[in-house]
Protein backbone atom coordinates (compact mmCIF):
# COMPACT_ATOMS: atom_id res chain seq x y z
CA UNK A 1 0.00 0.00 0.00
CA UNK A 2 2.91 2.39 0.81
CA UNK A 3 4.18 1.86 -2.31
CA UNK A 4 1.34 2.82 -4.53
CA UNK A 5 0.87 5.59 -2.30
CA UNK A 6 4.69 6.56 -3.20
CA UNK A 7 3.47 5.92 -7.28
CA UNK A 8 0.41 8.39 -7.18
CA UNK A 9 2.20 10.68 -5.40
CA UNK A 10 4.76 10.72 -7.89
CA UNK A 11 2.19 10.56 -10.93
CA UNK A 12 0.19 13.57 -9.11
CA UNK A 13 3.33 15.81 -8.73
CA UNK A 14 4.35 14.97 -12.79
CA UNK A 15 0.68 16.01 -13.89
CA UNK A 16 1.06 19.05 -11.70
CA UNK A 17 3.92 20.58 -12.49
CA UNK A 18 3.14 19.18 -16.26
CA UNK A 19 0.05 20.98 -16.51
CA UNK A 20 1.56 24.22 -14.73
CA UNK A 21 4.12 24.04 -17.22
CA UNK A 22 2.19 24.09 -19.90
CA UNK A 23 -0.15 26.85 -19.05
CA UNK A 24 3.56 28.91 -18.80
CA UNK A 25 4.46 27.87 -21.93
CA UNK A 26 1.44 28.91 -23.82
CA UNK A 27 1.23 32.06 -21.76
CA UNK A 28 5.05 33.12 -22.96
CA UNK A 29 4.08 32.10 -26.68
CA UNK A 30 0.97 34.30 -26.77
CA UNK A 31 2.94 37.26 -24.95
CA UNK A 32 5.57 36.85 -27.97
CA UNK A 33 3.06 37.12 -30.20
CA UNK A 34 1.45 40.10 -28.49
CA UNK A 35 4.45 41.74 -28.21
CA UNK A 36 4.75 41.59 -32.16
CA UNK A 37 1.41 43.73 -31.92
CA UNK A 38 -0.92 40.40 -32.67
CA UNK A 39 -4.02 40.52 -30.36
CA UNK A 40 -4.63 37.97 -28.22
CA UNK A 41 -8.04 38.36 -27.05
CA UNK A 42 -8.82 36.58 -23.83
CA UNK A 43 -10.72 33.91 -25.53
CA UNK A 44 -8.39 33.07 -27.77
CA UNK A 45 -5.75 32.72 -25.00
CA UNK A 46 -8.33 30.78 -22.76
CA UNK A 47 -8.56 28.19 -26.02
CA UNK A 48 -5.23 28.20 -27.03
CA UNK A 49 -4.37 27.45 -23.21
CA UNK A 50 -7.00 24.13 -23.23
CA UNK A 51 -5.32 22.92 -26.55
CA UNK A 52 -1.69 23.10 -24.87
CA UNK A 53 -3.22 21.27 -21.94
CA UNK A 54 -4.54 18.66 -24.52
CA UNK A 55 -1.58 18.66 -26.44
CA UNK A 56 1.59 19.72 -24.92
CA UNK A 57 0.79 18.72 -21.52
CA UNK A 58 0.88 15.38 -21.78
CA UNK A 59 4.28 15.19 -23.26
CA UNK A 60 5.29 17.86 -20.86
CA UNK A 61 4.31 15.62 -17.98
CA UNK A 62 6.19 12.17 -19.18
CA UNK A 63 9.56 14.37 -19.62
CA UNK A 64 8.57 15.86 -16.01
CA UNK A 65 8.27 11.81 -14.59
CA UNK A 66 11.55 10.89 -15.79
CA UNK A 67 13.06 14.06 -14.70
CA UNK A 68 11.66 13.54 -11.50
CA UNK A 69 12.26 9.70 -10.86
CA UNK A 70 16.08 10.39 -10.13
CA UNK A 71 15.59 14.06 -8.69
CA UNK A 72 13.07 12.07 -6.04
CA UNK A 73 15.42 9.44 -5.84
CA UNK A 74 18.70 11.75 -4.76
CA UNK A 75 16.01 14.09 -2.13
CA UNK A 76 15.24 10.14 -0.35
CA UNK A 77 18.59 10.06 0.38
CA UNK A 78 19.83 12.76 1.46
CA UNK A 79 16.19 13.20 3.67
CA UNK A 80 18.88 10.46 6.06
CA UNK A 81 21.29 13.34 6.69
CA UNK A 82 18.24 15.87 6.71
CA UNK A 83 15.35 14.10 7.77
CA UNK A 84 13.89 17.74 8.92
CA UNK A 85 14.07 19.36 4.99
CA UNK A 86 11.98 16.83 3.51
CA UNK A 87 10.15 19.48 2.24
CA UNK A 88 12.53 21.87 1.04
CA UNK A 89 14.50 18.64 -0.62
CA UNK A 90 11.55 17.91 -2.73
CA UNK A 91 10.79 21.21 -3.66
CA UNK A 92 14.59 21.50 -4.37
CA UNK A 93 14.08 18.22 -6.26
CA UNK A 94 11.30 19.67 -8.46
CA UNK A 95 12.95 22.84 -9.39
CA UNK A 96 16.12 20.78 -10.45
CA UNK A 97 14.54 17.93 -12.81
CA UNK A 98 12.94 20.73 -14.57
CA UNK A 99 16.13 22.29 -15.14
CA UNK A 100 17.72 19.84 -16.12
CA UNK A 101 15.72 18.78 -18.46
CA UNK A 102 15.13 22.40 -19.92
CA UNK A 103 19.32 22.30 -20.30
CA UNK A 104 19.55 18.47 -22.11
CA UNK A 105 16.87 19.54 -24.78
CA UNK A 106 18.51 22.85 -25.47
CA UNK A 107 22.12 20.58 -25.33
CA UNK A 108 20.69 17.83 -27.88
CA UNK A 109 17.58 19.32 -30.20
CA UNK A 110 18.64 22.05 -32.65
CA UNK A 111 15.53 24.13 -32.15
CA UNK A 112 14.34 25.11 -28.33
CA UNK A 113 10.54 23.06 -28.17
CA UNK A 114 9.70 25.09 -25.31
CA UNK A 115 9.08 28.31 -26.22
CA UNK A 116 9.07 29.53 -22.59
CA UNK A 117 12.89 28.60 -22.38
CA UNK A 118 13.58 31.28 -24.94
CA UNK A 119 14.42 33.61 -22.15
CA UNK A 120 15.50 33.35 -18.22
CA UNK A 121 12.32 34.52 -16.76
CA UNK A 122 10.40 31.87 -18.81
CA UNK A 123 12.71 29.03 -17.52
CA UNK A 124 12.05 30.22 -14.42
CA UNK A 125 8.60 30.14 -14.44
CA UNK A 126 8.76 26.53 -15.46
CA UNK A 127 11.84 25.97 -12.92
CA UNK A 128 9.08 27.43 -10.42
CA UNK A 129 6.29 24.92 -12.14
CA UNK A 130 9.10 21.78 -10.94
CA UNK A 131 9.26 23.16 -7.70
CA UNK A 132 5.25 23.04 -7.35
CA UNK A 133 5.32 19.19 -8.45
CA UNK A 134 7.95 18.81 -5.81
CA UNK A 135 6.08 20.38 -2.72
CA UNK A 136 2.97 18.48 -4.06
CA UNK A 137 5.08 14.79 -4.06
CA UNK A 138 6.62 15.80 -0.42
CA UNK A 139 3.35 16.78 0.60
CA UNK A 140 1.65 13.37 -0.88
CA UNK A 141 4.41 10.67 -0.57
CA UNK A 142 4.50 8.65 2.52
CA UNK A 143 6.89 9.88 4.81
CA UNK A 144 9.64 7.55 6.29
CA UNK A 145 10.10 8.15 10.16
CA UNK A 146 13.58 8.48 11.09
CA UNK A 147 15.17 8.03 14.50
CA UNK A 148 14.16 10.89 17.36
CA UNK A 149 11.96 12.70 14.53
CA UNK A 150 8.65 12.83 15.31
Amino acid sequence: MKFLRLLLAWLLAAVLAGILGSVVQTQFSLAAIAGLGAPVPLDVRLLTTLRDLAGFAPMLVLLTAGGFLPAFLVAGLLLRWWPRRRTFLYTLAGAAALGVILLLMDATLPVTAIGAARSPLGIGALVLAGAAGGLAFARLAPARRAPGVA
